[in-house]
């Protein structure tokens, strides 16, 4: 299936760079057609998907509807979605739901056998597929893994850093044939018909986060120096309730929890969020955030209180359950502190409605990906849906590539040494906190320009060997430059030197 020379170099009929749900999905699904690479950086597990508690949203139930998930879609994107991927999002998704659960997904059903249905923020109806309570995604995680494991067509690299695209030119344009990447430290030359970016999404570059380690923006930062085309990075959704530890990343208080019937508090013990917005503790995230944003900032700590739930909150949520437990807290009887944190990217590389970049033969699905179905902000679990979706089209699309890609460069080059791993993370840690003071939940011109600044000081500091450390930085540039470009607020991006959404700006994207 695979060759493999004396030079490492690695010949694969297509190669997926990633293992969350969009990068499974697409692996499981391609392998019908040709031979699969995939590369991870860590293991086959690693993936904001294993984090995912609140579920897979889908018109599954008596009175829902496909047009009525779009409604709710186009109304937490404030305006920016491209309302034809919205279309395909909310119509495919039930099948692929389906699909998932036949594959071996163990979700959550009612007596009947019937898809047990919630409710999250922002959605006007009972539509959100669970497993086991809160640990969807890592039901989804290990349906796939075992799909992918079980395919003799699919050849994993774990332990796989991906350190640039292989370029080439013909006749017909720019190209990409594959990459260079470091696996268990010796460099390998990975040249493939197709190439599918599933890097996932870049919350590590705040100081406050619910993603994974490895989620420090490679994908885009690869992409953009290719030169793909990349948009709308200025929308970053600030998830309203991470636990308040000091970790990293921050264990996730799933929406879900406010939609049994949680309430937020202050410092004081008051309720704050029905004077904010009709929909209190239910509003769209980015409001959600916001507000907490500001007790802190007023009152100090704010708490979820879900003690009306009692006992029944350790069935509804037994992984939160268990998360405050181990870190002292008792969700049946004292409230949960909790704060905003950097959760999700709805920018990125710029897809058609088959996962097709600006590059020929590059694709990109999942968070790295900007397929317009965000907006400027996601609705609650729209993301595990978005990767089924484009996923599964993908992997169609990808049978039609063409074996005849042209040959690329051969040069002698190896991984850059990094010598001192410590004082690389010392400058990974003053970016995240660079980020977080000046371009996270409330942005400003001043902030902006100094964060901006700021980081390219910093990114004189990173050694040549501190690649995932680099990719980290132009990923923060990348963000903090088009959020000083964007003059109003819009969706997950917060300007309050510009507090209103300005129409001269509606339907207007920031492209790199």
């Amino acid at each position: 299936m695979i060759e493999t020379t004396m030079t490492d170099r690695i010949r694969t009929r297509f190669l997926v760079i990633g293992s969350g749900v969009a990068g499974l999905h697409t692996a499981w699904r391609a392998s019908a057609h040709g031979p699969v690479t995939v590369l991870t950086k860590r293991t086959l597990f690693d993936s904001a998907t294993a984090y995912a508690q609140g579920g897979i949203a889908a018109a599954l139930g008596a009175g829902d509807s496909p047009d009525l998930h779009r409604e709710d879609t186009l109304a937490a994107g404030a305006a920016l979605c491209d309302s034809e991927a919205v279309q395909v999002l909310v119509e495919e998704g039930p099948a692929r739901v389906r699909e998932l659960q036949a594959a071996g997904a163990r979700f959550d059903l009612d007596p009947s056998g019937d898809f047990k249905l919630g409710k999250e923020a922002a959605h006007s109806r009972h539509r959100i597929v669970h497993a086991n309570g809160d640990q969807t995604g890592a039901e989804v995680a290990r349906t796939l893994v075992a799909k992918v494991r079980e395919s003799p067509n699919i050849d994993v690299q774990e332990t796989a850093r991906v350190l640039d695209l292989l370029l080439v030119q013909d006749e017909s344009g720019l190209q990409c044939a594959g990459v260079r990447a470091s696996i268990a430290g010796r460099p390998v030359e990975i040249v493939a018909d197709a190439t599918v970016l599933a890097t996932g999404g870049c919350g590590q570059i705040f100081r406050y986060t619910t993603n994974p380690q490895v989620a420090t923006g490679d994908g885009f930062a690869i992409a953009h120096r290719a030169g793909a085309r990349l948009a709308d990075m200025e929308f970053v959704q600030f998830h309203p309730t991470a636990l308040d530890t000091p970790e990293n990343p921050l264990a996730l208080i799933s929406e879900a929890v406010r939609g049994e019937g949680a309430v937020l508090l202050n410092a004081k013990g008051q309720r704050f969020m029905t004077k904010r917005h009709r929909l209190a503790e239910l509003a769209p995230r980015d409001v959600v955030a916001r507000e907490i944003f500001r007790e802190q900032q007023a009152h100090g700590r704010v708490f979820l209180d879900a003690t009306k739930m009692g006992a029944s909150f350790l069935t509804r949520f037994p992984g939160i359950s268990q998360l405050c437990r181990a870190r002292g807290i008792d969700p049946t009887h004292e409230p949960i502190p909790v704060t905003p944190a950097a959760h999700y990217m709805m920018g990125g590389v710029v897809t058609d409605l088959a996962g097709r970049s600006s590059i020929s033969r590059l694709y990109a699905v999942g968070e790295v990906a900007r397929t317009g179905v965000h907006g400027a902000n996601r609705l609650a679990s729209n993301s595990l849906l978005e990767g089924l979706v484009f996923a599964e089209r993908v992997a169609r699309d990808l049978q039609q590539t063409p074996e005849d890609l042209p040959a690329p460069d051969v040069s002698a080059w190896s991984v850059p040494a990094l010598d001192d791993r410590g004082a690389a993370q010392v400058v990974a840690d003053e970016i995240r906190q660079v980020m977080w003071d000046y371009a996270s939940i409330a942005r400003t011109a001043p902030g902006l320009r100094r964060c901006v600044a700021l980081l390219q000081h910093l990114g004189e500091r990173i050694a040549p060997g501190a690649t995932e450390e680099r990719n980290l930085l132009t990923t923060a540039q990348l963000v903090a430059e088009a959020a000083l470009m964007r003059k109003e607020s819009r969706g997950g991006h917060f300007r309050s030197d510009f507090p209103k959404t300005r129409r001269k700006w509606q339907g207007r994207h920031i492209t790199w």
